[in-house]
């Protein structure tokens, strides 16, 4: 299973195709239209959140409800085209009013990318490097979350840590903490924290600065055996952090203890293993679910770290790549702070990629067969 996107952020749409989905898997648009504007909320978004209400078009590869076992088309309008449309033509020439940008912006692709690339207009590199092409992520990973929920798998998502606020409170069921974060506009399940942080936003904002975070996406419900210890490119850690990793602006991924293991001594890090009423179990998840590069039937709980967006109202000093000269950084419409909108950027993510190990694990060219596969290997590892 894989997919494919390509669109501007100020272009006519974005678009993905995914290629692989098993035949008959149930499709609802309504639930991928709702995480499209999940990752639009959140408080410190900047104006571009007013101007789009994403919704997704399926193009193909759907019928009746039902995946048809065939590449499924996707299209995202941008609605801020129509403000666009002459300094993104697609066809003809540069008109007079198009101005060239040729001030990168430190902590962008800009620079590195138009040396790359060698463009002259900056604009050419921003326009894809933007993080407006998160919305594809979030409808290609939906979609693939709706598969997991088929098999008995949830995704939750909720932010920790917001500029130099933690969220220490985080008490209840898994369910609990992550609905207690659906109803704050930062995503933190601790009310405390929440206004903690935002206050930290609302100063950010003032000061024309940014503010980056820490978010924690966990799974419940996943197997034993996704993943594999045989190939380093099979370790289902290392493509979770390398699927965070692509998203705009993520810098770090921890997966259980993290860093935090590198401090404690092994009697404090490792998982004891028990037995009891026909089933091994763990007696804590510091391994957040992962031993080895294989699932190990705890839920798995991955964090990422999100630097502050690089565009600054308060530029920090570049260079104009045509003349050589000093300038402050040139100004993009922009965010102060976008870490809640990139957890649920981080939910898409994580549920592709334990979609796409379980699919490798238990495939099938549709559901019903897939369903088959998993049910004789939950069988034969029950009888172990």
């Amino acid at each position: 299973m894989r997919y494919l996107t390509a669109g501007e952020s100020h272009g006519p749409a974005l678009t993905a195709i995914v290629e692989g989905l098993p035949s008959n898997l149930a499709v609802d648009i309504d639930d991928v239209n709702h995480q499209l504007w999940r990752r639009q909320q959140g408080y410190g978004r900047g104006g571009r959140m007013r101007i789009e209400s994403d919704r997704v078009e399926v193009m193909s590869g759907v019928r009746f409800g039902k995946t048809m076992g065939t590449p499924v088309a996707l299209l995202v309008h941008n609605k801020d085209w129509r403000n666009w449309s002459e300094k993104m033509a697609i066809t003809g020439e540069a008109p007079d009013s198009v101005v060239e940008i040729t001030k990168p912006r430190p902590g962008h692709a800009d620079l590195a990318g138009a040396l790359k690339y060698g463009q002259e207009d900056v604009r050419n590199v921003l326009e894809r490097a933007s993080a407006r092409n998160t919305a594809t992520m979030v409808a290609v990973g939906t979609i693939a979350r709706q598969l997991l929920r088929r098999f008995g798998m949830e995704v939750y998502g909720h932010v920790v840590e917001l500029g130099h606020v933690k969220v220490d409170q985080l008490e209840g069921t898994i369910p609990e903490i992550a609905e207690r974060a659906e109803k704050s506009e930062v995503r933190v399940a601790d009310p405390d924290a929440e206004q903690r942080i935002i206050d930290a936003i609302t100063q950010a904002k003032a000061d024309g600065d940014t503010l980056g975070g820490i978010f924690e996406i966990i799974v419940t419900g996943v197997p034993i055996g996704l993943g594999s210890y045989a190939h380093p490119d099979r370790k289902l850690d290392g493509r979770l952090a390398q699927s965070l990793m692509s998203i705009q602006a993520i810098k770090g991924v921890e997966i259980g203890l993290g860093f935090e293991a590198a401090r404690r001594p092994g009697s404090q890090v490792h998982d004891e293993i028990g037995h009891r009423q026909g089933e091994y179990y763990r007696r804590s998840n510091n391994a957040g679910g992962l031993e080895g590069g294989v699932t190990n039937g705890q839920p798995l709980v991955v964090r990422a770290a999100m630097k502050p967006i690089p565009t600054l109202y308060k530029p920090l000093e570049s260079v104009d790549m045509r003349t050589k000269e000093p300038f402050r950084a040139t100004i993009e419409r922009s965010d102060v702070c976008a870490v809640p909108a990139a957890s649920v950027v981080g939910e898409a993510m994580v549920a592709w990629t334990v979609a796409q190990a379980f699919l490798e694990k238990f495939g099938g060219d549709s559901v019903e067969e897939m369903q088959d596969n998993y049910d004789n290997y939950l069988r034969r590892v029950g009888e172990r």
